[in-house]
């Protein structure tokens, strides 16, 4: 039996630093409407949470500063992403944090590759706080979001994918991200979400 007491939002990145017009990726010019978009959508699925007795966590992408600040960033990210330097998603700053129509979460856990469980505390603070169901959302559909629901797949959650609370850079790689990952996992709107929620 489901309760909202042992269910979490997992929010997938969305981050000053990704989100925010002077973060990071709004400096470079790499804005996407879609994704801007997504802190209301999912905020009404976090509000339902709090209401009822569930969990709301963030997961926040990092670049790690080494020596003089520099971030050690993968080959291939660079190659994708080459304005990122000292200083972006950094730990402790505000382009790392989740933007503040989502504040304030109850768990926040860095990650630094696409899944929110690769080499992470997460799944340990999720089993902690009792959290066996995930309704998740966030950026990107294709990447950080379609690895986090299928880790957490594996690891026996019952997850939901809110398919109007995720986003990728162009719609028809959403769109087959969504088609993939309901192979695996349940979807839902962020309504049909809040709707479910408070049927529970």
């Amino acid at each position: 039996m489901m309760s909202n007491e042992k269910t979490a939002l997992l929010i997938v990145d969305l981050q000053n630093d990704f989100l925010h017009p002077q973060g990071a990726y709004g400096r470079a010019g790499k804005a996407c409407a879609e994704i801007a978009a997504l802190p209301e959508r999912v905020l009404e699925v976090a509000n339902v949470l709090r209401a009822t007795g569930g969990w709301v966590v963030s997961t926040q992408f990092t670049l790690v500063p080494g020596k003089q600040g520099e971030p050690f960033i993968s080959p291939h990210l660079k190659q994708l992403r080459p304005f990122l330097g000292r200083g972006d998603f950094s730990p402790g700053e505000w382009g790392h944090s989740l933007v503040d129509v989502l504040q304030p979460a109850d768990i926040t856990v860095e990650k630094v590759a696409y899944s929110a469980f690769y080499m992470t505390r997460m799944e340990w603070v999720l089993r902690k706080a009792g959290i066996d169901t995930l309704l998740i959302g966030g950026i990107v559909s294709n990447g950080g979001v379609a690895s986090t629901v299928r880790d957490a797949h594996v690891r026996d959650f019952n997850v939901v994918v809110l398919e109007d609370g995720c986003a990728a850079f162009k719609s028809d790689v959403h769109n087959r991200a969504m088609a993939d990952l309901a192979t695996i996992a349940r979807t839902m709107s962020c309504r049909q979400a809040c709707d479910w929620l408070k049927s529970a």
